[in-house]
């Protein structure tokens, strides 16, 4: 089956882009979307699941839903990506395309870390998140340790945002007193985007009485023990994980992937290879793994196609974003972030508040409008 464009993941930039690419050309998009999944989950809203916030049900958004003028979404496992041919196998068929686009994100490989699958309480899942909601009732006293496993992921602030939303989760049960709480993050400050926002962020967890360990990595958890990379070890009652990241192994079997991504050339977001592209968390950006950023990629991408189509100047990818943050206490904060427009990164900082959550809810809204009319 050939398409005119073919896009391989159904995550932010997977259908920002079918999206865009329908509202130009409509049924002449000609727009294949192939993704294993049966529904889409924002990712925060793991940590809504985790905490017992909402339920499954209450934050999936099943494909039958994104309807749109010339795209066809179809549910299968993709086994093979020849780029070089523009093709694509999946249980079911080959698909060919004038243009390919990757976008399958990267995915959470708790084996990687000794002990931790064994474990399996991390949120960076949807089955993770519900594992951590089961266990979280049991937790009463002792020492919980959110640990970061792996570097590059998924939101930097999010390991952050678990270890606040535990701390309010703790004292709503009146234990806040006997536990202790260590966030461990390899990163030199709790979220690169804006230091604004990281120093908000470190003073809410000195203010929650959460203890920081930066710099460091965990490497292996067991027996109660978490294991830190520059050989300290941490008794833990209860470990929250955030898994190493990885492309997925259909990727990383191709010849699209250098070492654990996809190298693209930043403006364009065009791989090695004529006319396919890789956008969001799998492609080798140095930029933060986040949806939003994903969707800035995909008007790029979209815009390069146009253009071979329609004539005109592509615009480059933007590198533009935002990161909401939850303080754990209702309050939200978010940062927009502008990487490529200028000549250095461009940050509007967004103070914790209550209107944040209506931002916040805002946001999501908008884009369930978008990709699912509802």
């Amino acid at each position: 089956m050939k398409s005119r464009v073919l896009i391989l993941g159904a995550g932010f930039g997977g259908m920002e882009l079918a999206t865009q690419l329908s509202n130009a050309l409509g049924e002449a998009a000609d727009v294949t979307v192939i993704d294993k999944g049966e529904s889409f989950v924002f990712g925060f809203s793991k940590l809504e699941v985790a905490f017992g916030k909402k339920s499954l049900d209450d934050v999936r958004h099943p494909y039958q839903d994104f309807e749109k003028l010339g795209v066809r979404l179809l549910r299968e496992t993709i086994t093979a990506i020849d780029p070089e041919a523009r093709q694509v196998t999946t249980e079911n068929g080959i698909y060919t395309a004038e243009y390919l686009v990757v976008a399958l994100g990267a995915e959470v490989d708790p084996f990687a870390t000794p002990g931790l699958a064994e474990i399996g309480t991390h949120f960076y899942s949807v089955d993770g998140a519900e594992r951590v909601c089961a266990a979280l009732p049991d937790f009463k006293r002792g020492h919980a340790v959110v640990g970061i496993c792996g570097f590059p992921y998924k939101c930097p602030p999010a390991p952050t945002e678990c270890a606040l939303m535990l701390d309010n989760y703790l004292r709503q049960r009146g234990l806040r007193g006997e536990c202790e709480i260590t966030l461990v993050s390899p990163l030199s400050i709790l979220t690169p985007v804006s230091a604004d926002l990281s120093d908000a962020l470190m003073e809410a967890c000195e203010e929650a009485g959460v203890n920081v360990l930066l710099k460091t990595l965990v490497r292996s958890v067991a027996a109660g023990i978490a294991t830190l990379d520059d050989g300290q070890e941490l008794p833990y009652d209860l470990f929250l994980g955030v898994p190493k990241h990885v492309a997925p192994k259909v990727v990383l079997d191709s010849a699209l992937a250098e070492g654990d991504w996809v190298p693209i050339d930043l403006a364009s977001m065009q791989t090695a290879f004529e006319k396919v592209y890789a956008i969001g968390d799998i492609a080798k950006t140095g930029l933060p793994k986040a949806g939003s950023f994903a969707e800035s990629q995909a008007s790029a991408v979209a815009s390069s196609i146009l253009s071979k189509i329609k004539g005109g100047t592509p615009k480059p990818n933007t590198g533009s974003g935002e990161c909401q943050v939850e303080f754990g206490d209702g309050r939200v904060s978010w940062a927009d972030a502008d990487f490529l427009s200028g000549p250095k990164l461009e940050v509007i900082y967004n103070p914790p508040s209550i209107e944040g959550r209506k931002h916040k809810e805002a946001f999501a809204k908008k884009r369930e409008m978008r990709w699912f009319g509802k």
